[in-house]
């Protein structure tokens, strides 16, 4: 899985749990395993406000860019993120 981070002022939050194809996104449930090698789920295909993607399987994994909210005062890891490559099961770290 690559998630890709897209940093934006806010004053929200944002937790995300991965379990293989499954993400949960600030409580609700995303199941993308049934996304098909090659395949694309349109971004307008996904009802959540922090899946601003495509999403897509290349290669057998998926790739999607997630909206993410940080302060004023941010570190400079969250207002100019790196892609998250292969993150384990779990909850993902996600730059403060």
């Amino acid at each position: 899985m690559k998630i890709t981070l897209s940093p934006q002022r806010r004053d929200d939050t944002l937790t995300v749990i991965k379990q293989g194809d499954t993400l949960t996104i600030n409580g609700t449930e995303y199941d993308f395993s049934q996304l098909p090698n090659g395949g694309t789920l349109p971004k307008d295909a996904v009802d959540c406000e922090w899946i601003i993607s495509d999403v897509n399987r290349v290669g057998g994994e998926l790739e999607l860019t997630l909206l993410l909210p940080h302060s004023a005062d941010a570190s400079e890891a969250a207002r100019f993120p790196e892609p998250i490559v292969d993150p384990a099961d779990g909850q993902v770290e996600l730059p403060q």
